[in-house]
């Protein structure tokens, strides 16, 4: 089990970071269920963090009992009239019970699990963008980036960067459409504005080859590649743009390649064999390449505001919307056959990136969170009985026909749906652990 964990850290930590996330992200999932649920006038009983033996509980003034419980392997609310923890089967009761409240707010009640977890993740992407800042337009410079030969930086510190190669630079436009469109050279020409004097002088392609995060699941992490390391070569052929190495590492066919690397004025030499990968455009759509684990990003180092908070709010939704559409573009493109299955998640996997995030730091950690959250709260609308999406297709059924599914078609129904849930977890375990 060891060579599963990441090389980075014991199996303990990474255990004890899976724990934690989980029993966040579930948490935050039990309590949007609880709390509109009060709100509905629906009574939970319990409110569980984990299963099994009950090592912490108490009783609230609304008579709910609040506990932490042995296995922290997730969580549950348990409203009055349930039958079982998923909400299913019983006999109706009263109005304050889960089978006897009006289906508005049995429905809301279990449509708040998913929407706590979006809003959780919002408000992690708000709180980081109010933090650490968005970019600021003009594009300020706020350090000059230390560069080889053959990049040339005329940029200094201030500079407002309004053009390259004569294509504006503003918020209103696409950088990634830009960087598309500009020629691949280690020199082009800059328009700034200088102390009030606008000018035109050298700078690197956007994008250089500076390694900017490291995959730590990947083969450039292990092979010794570090953060702010620059890549002037790829078997012997000079490369400046990070582009240029995308194109001759997917064109390696998976073969070792030998990387000449820059590295705070010192040149050494590192063999990667990289691996294949489905990698996701900015689009939300997928190609599949041969990877290396090395990312890329924007070198200059812009200058940054901090938004206030109606500004925050939409980029925190806009964000959760942007993970919401690839992770279902990503499922749709395994599911015709497009991309791998081995982009499928085990608990394992979980549990190595929660890891990883943790020992990246806290920051890391949290924002982590944030997508783990989206993704959870997506999962859990799936039309899947057992997960809230079953049970709001139950509650279609019921509003359609005027009486809920009968206990026997409830009890096949959920058979059939753990079943599917547990199969794909063994079958993206089996991936990760053999096949993948």
């Amino acid at each position: 089990m060891a060579d599963f964990i990441p090389f980075f850290g014991s199996i303990g930590w990474t255990l004890a970071a899976f724990v934690v996330a989980l029993s966040v992200i579930v948490a935050v999932h039990e309590y949007g269920h609880y709390i509109v649920g009060r709100w509905s006038g629906i009574h939970a009983e319990v409110f569980s963090l984990g299963f099994g033996p009950v090592i912490w509980s108490r009783m609230d003034k609304h008579g709910t009992r609040w506990q932490i419980a042995a296995l922290p392997l997730g969580g549950y609310v348990k409203f009055l009239g349930d039958a079982n923890a998923a909400s299913a089967g019983g006999t109706k009761g009263g109005r304050n019970t889960m089978l006897g409240a009006p289906l508005w707010a049995r429905s809301a009640t279990v449509f708040a699990g998913p929407l706590a977890n979006f809003i959780f993740s919002a408000v992690v992407f708000a709180i980081f963008g109010m933090i650490y800042g968005i970019v600021s337009y003009p594009m300020t410079v706020r350090s000059v980036p230390d560069l080889p030969a053959p990049y040339v930086v005329e940029l200094q510190e201030g500079d407002q960067i309004l053009a390259i190669e004569g294509m504006e630079i503003s918020r209103g436009e696409d950088l990634s459409d830009v960087l598309d469109a500009l020629p691949l050279e280690p020199a082009l020409d800059y328009t700034i504005r200088r102390d009030g004097t606008e000018m035109v002088v050298l700078g690197p392609y956007p994008q250089t080859t500076t390694v900017q995060s490291i995959s730590f699941d990947k083969p450039a992490a292990p092979a010794g590649v570090k953060e702010g390391d620059v890549v002037t070569a790829i078997n012997g052929q000079p490369v400046f743009a990070f582009d240029q190495m995308i194109q001759i590492v997917n064109a390696s066919g998976g073969g070792e390649l030998i990387l000449d690397i820059w590295r705070a004025g010192e040149t050494l030499q590192i063999a990667i064999t990289p691996e294949m990968s489905d990698v996701p455009r900015s689009d939300g759509t997928f190609e599949t390449r041969y990877i290396m684990g090395i990312n890329g990003g924007i070198v200059l180092d812009a200058e940054t505001e901090f938004p206030g908070l109606w500004t925050a709010i939409e980029n925190g939704a806009w964000q959760v919307w942007y993970v919401i559409k690839l992770s279902l573009s990503g499922m749709w493109y395994m599911i015709v056959g497009d991309i791998s299955t081995c982009n499928l998640s085990s608990p394992v996997g979980i549990a190595q990136a929660s890891g990883a995030m943790a020992a990246a730091g806290l920051a890391d950690f949290i924002t982590f969170l944030g997508f783990l959250s989206t993704a959870v709260g997506l999962l859990n609308l799936f039309p899947i009985p057992v997960l809230d999406g079953g049970h709001l297709v139950f509650h279609a059924y019921e509003a359609v026909t005027g009486k809920p599914p009968s206990d026997k078609v409830l009890r096949v129904m959920f058979t059939i749906g753990l079943t599917l849930i547990l199969s794909l977890m063994v079958f993206a375990l089996t991936n990760e652990l053999f096949l993948c």
